[in-house]
């Protein structure tokens, strides 16, 4: 099967079946409650984290690097907040294990296996010059 479609059944189904086991649990007008609460930690958090990466982020181009790593995790960072906004308690576990910078290195780490960040990193090493011709004026 293809694995859109999986996750396209797979994830409502997941989160309704946990809204109703923790309804039962903690009661309706609660879990209604967490879910909001939830979503609205979870932007709080991914805002202060999204100005973090952004100040990292510019720090690496006032030194001349190429901020891959703050890229990759500002994209994550909005990816999260997305998650957060969507109403679930899985895709909130999801959203905030990516506001987490230890978490989303692992997930950096496992979705680019096959090539390291570190890899990805490497400063070029190009050295810059000027050429100048030393044609002489004939006027």
């Amino acid at each position: 099967m293809n694995p859109f479609f999986l996750l396209f059944l797979g994830l409502p189904a997941l989160e309704i079946f946990l809204l109703i086991k923790i309804g039962g649990q903690v009661g309706a007008l609660n879990t209604v409650a967490l879910i909001f609460l939830t979503a609205i930690i979870g932007i709080y958090f991914a805002k202060l984290q999204g100005i973090q990466t952004l100040r990292s982020g510019m720090v690496n181009l006032y030194q001349n690097k190429v901020p891959v790593y703050e890229i990759m995790s500002g994209a994550s960072i909005a990816f999260a907040a997305l998650l957060l906004i969507i109403p679930g308690f899985f895709t909130d576990l999801i959203g905030f294990l990516l506001l987490i910078p230890f978490t989303r290195k692992i997930f950096f780490k496992l979705a680019f296996k096959n090539k390291p960040l570190t890899d990805i990193e490497k400063e070029n090493d190009t050295i810059d010059g000027e050429v100048i011709d030393k044609k002489k004026d004939d006027s």
